[in-house]
């Protein structure tokens, strides 16, 4: 396997890690994802302490309005947070 499909195999894992927690095993509640962010991305993003933060990044990321982010959303914000560390890393 090569490491592009490790990376996806990974995001696949932490996404389904995480969301079979609570609720529907497809889709993060706002604790899930919160926990997701500050065990897994931290470093990018900084841990989240405020139930405010969790609450707009949601916001940002529930596309169809269920309050909840299913694991296509999920992957958009990944998407997005790659590209930002792309730009930031290549003016490094």
């Amino acid at each position: 396997m090569s490491d592009l499909e490790k990376a996806m195999m990974a995001i696949i894992e932490t996404f389904h890690q995480y969301s079979g927690k609570e609720g529907d095993k497809h889709k993060l509640k706002k604790s899930e994802l919160k926990e997701l962010i500050n065990n897994e991305l931290s470093h990018f993003l900084g841990e989240i302490k405020e139930q405010e933060t969790v609450d707009k990044v949601m916001e940002t990321l529930d596309a169809d309005g269920d309050a909840e982010c299913d694991f296509q959303e999920f992957v958009a914000f990944i998407a997005v947070i790659t590209s930002a560390c792309h730009e930031f890393f290549e003016h490094e």
